[in-house]
């Protein structure tokens, strides 16, 4: 077993562009499925806004969503680096 990506630079990708984090960890499926939601929520919001809302407000079903995929990537990883360190450490007495 390799070891895992650091948690920090998968929050990190995370950052950047929803479902990065979850495709560098090897979680393809669930990070494009993040990144569709993320682009479609913010479509469905844009839409359905009046242009006097702030670019924050026309944005936020996708804004929160990337939030969330953030969240899940950082914490996926962490719980992958951890059982890592586990198994390489061994049973404990």
């Amino acid at each position: 077993m390799t070891q895992p990506l650091s948690p920090r630079l998968v929050l990190l990708l995370a950052i950047l562009l929803p479902g990065a984090g979850h495709v560098a960890i090897g979680q393809v499926q669930r990070g494009l499925c993040f990144l569709l939601f993320a682009i479609l929520l913010m479509i469905v919001t844009y839409a359905t806004t009046t242009p006097d809302i702030s670019f924050i407000g026309r944005h936020a079903g996708g804004l929160f969503v990337w939030a969330l995929s953030i969240t899940d990537a950082y914490r996926l990883a962490r719980i992958r680096q951890e059982a890592f360190r586990r198994l390489a450490v061994g049973p404990e007495a």
